[in-house]
């Protein structure tokens, strides 16, 4: 990292400390999605401890043409760098924008502005706001500024949510030094793990079964994981209770990382085989104050809780549990979280049994019309171990209060994005050539785009693939 560039990003942070300071009647707008929401509770809880008033609404990219700037201070986190707002100021408003997507404005844009306005992001600075830090990582930058480092573990969740540690398999640049703030006050404990969702929560056999990125013979197949963990000599219960992959011992989960290597050795082409032990292990991080074998206690799962209420539009519930309450609203949420595993597992079905996936030359999709377009994205992403993991799945749904555009999410193997492919630079350009937009990560991005350009869409896009993958 450029120090004299970081050293400047402090400087910015400074002045938007200011400007809170300053200010007595404070609007917040945040995405959303986990990321937009953790960023949220961050800033709504460092308020909180400034005695400032302020109001916090989680609202969707396409809502911010129709806001209005009525507050002293307005703040932006985890959107408003890719969107106009600086047009919805005035000669007295005060707008600060803390996001991590790549800017439309130069960073000294304040300069053709009325009012006061203040962009921070990690681009202006050589940073990338794709692995090296999170919507929420930068409003806890802010907070830091205030030292409420006790919200570090949040920045930590909310880059775990975009899912920042993906490709690296483990949280780098900005991401490192916030889990470090965690670290260093006893809120977060980092540990290298299998990369295997559910570490808290569900029963190793099961939690095995789900891995995705390579169809293996055990993928889908419990009675498979079953028989590979005998094999192993690897218990699956103490007594009467099933085993977690937290309970397991470093020589057990050794068996497991060799096994795994071996059997994904022999599914891929030599190419990826150097990037195997990439998929099997990696970073995990775990949340201290949190019960043990609760969903909250791993970062992951945390993610997810967050995301189900996002996905069912009750980021409200989200943001409380967010803010420390453990009581009605940790009840909500995992009700939230029951209906949208039931939700999901009811629409993988519908996919898998209509036999909806349609193979193209180098990428595969399936229709989605009776699938929340909130969870579109998700089903994709589980649907894809069902499918061939050489191509991106792509699945699609209508939106707009009259179906008048299509929502396209894609997933794919974290093996193609370690070949070099960035599937949310692909999806925005594509998606700008049919009448819409696009963009998002390596391996999970998203399109919207009108109904009548979804058919040019599947076609530029497997066109655009011959001989990248």
């Amino acid at each position: 990292m450029d120090v004299s560039k970081y050293n400047l990003m402090e400087k910015a942070f400074l002045k938007a400390h200011e400007l809170v300071r300053e200010s007595e009647d404070i609007q917040i707008y945040s995405h959303i999605d986990c990321d937009g929401i953790t960023a949220g509770a961050i800033l709504s809880s460092m308020l909180d401890r400034l005695d400032k008033d302020h109001k916090v609404d989680f609202i969707t990219l396409d809502k911010i043409d129709n806001l209005e700037i009525e507050s002293e201070l307005t703040i932006f986190s985890d959107l408003g760098s890719g969107q106009k707002v600086d047009q919805l100021g005035n000669k007295s408003s005060k707008i600060l924008i803390l996001d991590h997507h790549p800017p439309l404005r130069p960073m000294n844009y304040a300069d053709h502005t009325s009012g006061k306005f203040l962009e921070i992001n990690p681009h202006y600075y050589g940073i990338d706001g794709s692995h090296e830090v999170s919507g929420g990582g930068m409003c806890y930058l802010l907070a830091r500024t205030f030292e409420f480092y006790d919200l570090s573990w949040l920045g930590v969740l909310s880059a775990v949510g975009d899912m920042q540690n993906g490709l690296n398999g483990k949280l780098i640049g900005l991401n490192k030094e916030i889990l470090s703030d965690s670290i260093q006050n006893e809120l977060v404990s980092s540990t290298n793990d299998l990369s295997i969702y559910g570490r808290q929560t569900r029963p190793i056999f099961v939690a095995l079964s789900y891995f995705g990125d390579v169809k293996l013979p055990i993928t889908n197949n419990r009675t498979e994981c079953i028989h590979m963990l005998k094999d192993l000599g690897i218990p699956t219960k103490n007594g009467r209770n099933p085993r977690v992959l937290y309970d397991l011992t470093q020589e057990e989960k050794g068996k497991i990382f060799s096994e795994l290597v071996k059997m994904l050795s022999r599914e891929v082409p030599q190419k990826y085989i150097k990037h195997v032990p990439k998929l099997v292990s990696g970073e995990s991080y775990d949340f201290l104050r949190e019960k043990k074998y609760s969903p909250l206690r791993d970062a992951s799962e945390f993610s997810t809780a967050v995301n189900a209420c996002s996905r069912h539009k009750h980021p409200d519930i989200a943001l409380n549990v967010l803010k420390g309450d453990r009581g009605f609203a940790l009840d909500e949420m995992d009700h939230l979280a029951l209906e949208h595993r039931r939700y999901l597992a009811q629409k993988m079905d519908w996919v898998r049994e209509e036999d909806r996936i349609i193979h193209l030359n180098n990428l595969q999709y399936f229709d989605g019309s009776e699938i929340k377009s909130e969870v579109i994205g998700t089903v994709a992403g589980m649907i894809l171990s069902y499918g061939d993991w050489r191509k991106p799945i792509i699945g699609f749904t209508p939106v707009g209060e009259d179906g008048e555009g299509i929502k396209i999410s894609l997933r794919c193997s974290r093996l193609l994005a370690y070949d070099g492919i960035h599937f949310g630079d692909i999806i925005r350009k594509i998606a700008a050539k049919t009448g819409g937009n696009g963009g998002g990560h390596s391996v999970a991005c998203g399109a919207y785009i009108p109904e009548e350009n979804m058919d040019k869409f599947l076609k530029i896009f497997d066109e655009y693939l011959t001989g990248k993958i």
